[in-house]
């Protein structure tokens, strides 16, 4: 299971903060967990600039239709695409089917991102690459997750 390395209480988010999120210990029990940090493995430093999209969702921006853009004004579509890959890999290299990500983030967004200006519907960076992937993605607010198949003896 990869998951949003701020649910799990590091601060690797653009203010320095976390966004511990205890009740995913429940969720969370027994599985094996892979804490990632798109941004942080893209280069970026923490505390950082906040960033939104610009001109379109994740899915745009891996397809080179949309900018990922810091509060300065710098592009950062590349650390961005760069991150999440970094964190696809880790993904695949611990077998991850699924993973749990911090909505609104232009990284890891779910059903919500910062773009434009706005908190608009869209996925993050990262969530659209691992949806396209095969990875299936839920955000902080899961409360359930399909049960594991068990192998027969």
């Amino acid at each position: 299971m990869l998951v949003s390395a701020c649910l799990l209480g590091r601060r690797c988010r653009y203010d320095g903060r976390d966004k511990l999120t205890p009740q995913l210990g429940v969720v969370l029990e027994g599985r094996a967990v892979i804490p990632v940090c798109p941004e942080e493995l893209g280069g970026l430093g923490t505390p950082r600039p906040a960033c939104q999209l610009q001109g379109g969702d994740g899915a745009a921006v891996l397809d080179g239709n949309a900018s990922v853009i810091d509060v300065d004004g710098k592009d950062r579509r590349a650390e961005f695409v760069k991150g999440a890959e970094a964190a696809l890999a880790e993904a695949i290299a611990g077998g991850a089917t699924e993973a749990i990500l911090k909505d609104h983030s232009p990284s890891c967004g779910v059903r919500r991102v910062y773009r434009d200006g706005a908190l608009l519907p869209g996925e993050g960076v990262l969530t659209a690459l691992l949806r396209r992937h095969g990875i299936s993605v839920h955000d902080e607010n899961v409360t359930k997750l399909p049960s594991r198949r068990r192998l027969k003896p």
